[in-house]
Formats: C-alpha cells, sequence, structure tokens
C-alpha cells in the first residue's frame, strides 16, 4: 500500500544545465551525479534527473506539474528572484494560497506554492469546485 510521495523523476536533454537551474536558481542540494543523471533535495522531496536525448523541450498542452514548498514569508523574493533568472511563467494562480507556475529549462512545469492540503480543503469547503465532495 502507498504511503506517501518517493521521488521524482524527470527526463531532461541537457543534464548540466538541469543540474544548474534546480541547483543553482531553486537552491536544491545536490546530492550525487553522473554520467546521466543526478540526485537533489528539496527538504524531504527527491528529485531525480535523467538524461533522455528524447525528450521534448515544449511544454504540454495539460495540467501535469510537480509543486514544491515555498514558506509564504519567502514567497514574494522567490517570485522576484525566478522572474531575475528569466523563467517562463506558464499559468496564473486561481486557487488557495500563492502559487508562481513556471517551467524548468526542458519545460517541465513547476508549481511554488504557499500552503498544503489542510490549508485548500478549508477553502474548497468554503467554495467548493463544482460537484465537489468531500470525504471525511
Amino acid at each position: 500500500m502507498l504511503n506517501g510521495l518517493n521521488h521524482l523523476t524527470l527526463a531532461v536533454s541537457d543534464l548540466s544545465r538541469s543540474v544548474h537551474f534546480y541547483q543553482s536558481t531553486l537552491g536544491l542540494r545536490l546530492h550525487a551525479r553522473w554520467d546521466r543523471g543526478a540526485y537533489l533535495s528539496a527538504g524531504e522531496l527527491w528529485l531525480c534527473l535523467s538524461r533522455d536525448s528524447n525528450r521534448a523541450t515544449v511544454s504540454g498542452a495539460n495540467y501535469t506539474h510537480y509543486a514544491f514548498t515555498v514558506a509564504g514569508s519567502d514567497f514574494a523574493g522567490f517570485v522576484q528572484a525566478m522572474r531575475k533568472a528569466g523563467v517562463v511563467e506558464w499559468k496564473d494562480n486561481r486557487s488557495e494560497g500563492a502559487s508562481f507556475y513556471f517551467l524548468d529549462p526542458d519545460g517541465h512545469q513547476l508549481e511554488a506554492h504557499v500552503g498544503d492540503l489542510a490549508s485548500r480543503l478549508r477553502a474548497c469547503r468554503e467554495r467548493p469546485y463544482a460537484g465537489m465532495q468531500f470525504f471525511d
């Protein structure tokens, strides 16, 4: 039975560029690197970058994305730093909690989010999405 998120693996076209982005731009900790990959972490999140020459560099037209937690007190500075670094924004936030949606160098859709599941559920109880049901 599943009991949590174990890790994320992202296919990347240029390993050095991606390691630089995740380590230097986003501030993840680099733990290991090899010819075709790297292991990094953000808090408890384990991220694997895996070089794949077939990786398309254009972002998909769907809502699949990977969200990282950012403290509310750090959010404005984070957004400012990302914009200064020239990251591409792919979506405006329309839900509970501050969010900044941006692309990595391979077009992976990422999000920096203030909040957690509990705060999202509280907001949804106040303003539920169409057809929403809650199971407590």
